[in-house]
């Protein structure tokens, strides 16, 4: 039997995947301690090939959400997961969570994770969380410390809704308030600096087992280096490789000189002080008019301008500059948008240049993933007039 992707363990033994629904928390729940004893290893958000298996002391293999291309399966050790619950311990602390995110994701399954290791029944909100609903939650959860994972657009809806005193003290009432996996806008954080609420912004990914560095500051036990301008991870909570793909595992988790493995993130960054700052992917970048052009760069000038803070920039085709930049905003259609179309111009083109100024705003509600992120990829699809992927696509 033969290992298909990832590094293989000390003893060599391979191990089948056992699919559980990542839609059903209560059922990851019920999998999870003999998942991360490495007797049974889950396979989250797909279904196994009959010859997909894994090495000894795999715990789970996540599907990434595929937000910006093909998604991948991220073969996650039962020593990854604990060291990354273990070291998110160790800074802010252990309580109860609630769990508000697919548990088919990695950061639904860190909150799973987290919660066996301390000892506690997490709190599950099923469905859109509404202020509602997340006061009903904190309220439940009355009398412990309080924990919960979030994306930015769920902490928007809730700091939008600060207006109303539970809601506020709902947010307050927590020790710390997770929100990663995607860029946070400036305003956001701000407004919930202003209000006191308890917000550490994570960076990490699946291949990391989840967020590793808070506020900018590495977990213990986690090292982030930088090779030209390219972000890079060390530490024991770093994936095994990729289900499948062993070419793809050697080019992106890498070893060092002094034996050491590295994962190669593909996020331009700096490290400063001891503080990791995060510039957006290297490779997302457009050629307009000859002048390279970092949409990250132009997404998070854009998501200043009020109104536009979950705003997605992403490059169409330009007949006249090759490629230009486009604006996809949960706003109306009509004078709003216009004015907030060249407010966002003005702003680019006073930072960066009038070169890379956004050419166009469409309005309407935006399209998701289950993780919460905005789904890049169908919204490339649509730029280039691809029709969505059908149930044998690949990318599903």
């Amino acid at each position: 039997m033969r290992v298909r992707g990832g590094a293989s363990s000390g003893s060599g033994i391979a191990m089948r995947l056992h699919p559980i629904d990542g839609d059903d928390p209560q059922a990851v729940r019920d999998a999870l301690p003999a998942a991360l004893d490495g007797i049974r290893p889950l396979a989250l958000g797909f279904t196994p090939a009959s010859d997909d298996v894994v090495p000894d002391g795999t715990a789970a293999v996540v599907a990434t959400s595929g937000s910006s291309g093909v998604p991948k399966r991220v073969v996650l050790s039962a020593s990854a997961l604990r060291a990354s619950a273990e070291a998110t311990a160790a800074r802010i602390g252990a309580g109860r969570w609630t769990l508000c995110l697919p548990a088919g994701y990695v950061a639904g399954l860190q909150v799973l994770v987290r919660s066996q290791l301390a000892g506690t029944d997490p709190t599950v909100v099923t469905g859109h969380l509404s202020p509602q609903a997340f006061v009903d939650a904190t309220r439940d959860a009355a009398g412990a410390d309080l924990y919960i994972s979030l994306v930015p657009a769920q902490l928007a809806t809730l700091i939008d809704a600060a207006d109303d005193a539970e809601v506020l003290a709902a947010l307050r009432a927590h020790r710390a308030i997770l929100v990663g996996g995607q860029a946070l806008s400036d305003s956001i954080r701000i407004r919930a600096m202003d209000l006191r609420v308890p917000l550490v912004h994570t960076y990490g990914s699946s291949e990391t087992s989840g967020g590793c560095v808070y506020n900018g500051i590495a977990l213990d036990g986690v090292r982030v280096g930088q090779v030209d301008d390219e972000l890079r991870i060390n530490g024991p909570m770093l994936a095994s490789g990729y289900l499948g793909d062993p070419a793809l595992t050697d080019r992106i988790f890498t070893t060092d000189e002094q034996g050491e493995r590295w994962y190669r993130t593909g996020d331009r960054g700096f490290i400063l002080d001891g503080e990791v700052e995060v510039h957006g992917r290297l490779d997302n970048v457009i050629v307009s008019g000859g002048i390279n052009i970092s949409l990250d760069r132009v997404e998070r000038i854009v998501r200043t301008v009020p109104g536009l803070e979950q705003a997605v920039v992403l490059g169409k085709p330009d007949e006249r500059w090759g490629e230009s930049a486009i604006i996809f905003a949960p706003v109306p259609v009509g004078g709003d948008g216009r004015r907030m179309l060249e407010e966002a111009r003005a702003r680019v083109a006073a930072e960066i240049g009038k070169h890379a100024r956004p050419v166009q705003l469409e309005g309407g509600e935006l399209p998701m993933l289950a993780s919460g992120k905005p789904d890049r990829e169908l919204l490339r699809r649509m730029i280039h007039d691809v029709p969505p992927p059908s149930a044998g696509d690949p990318a599903l």
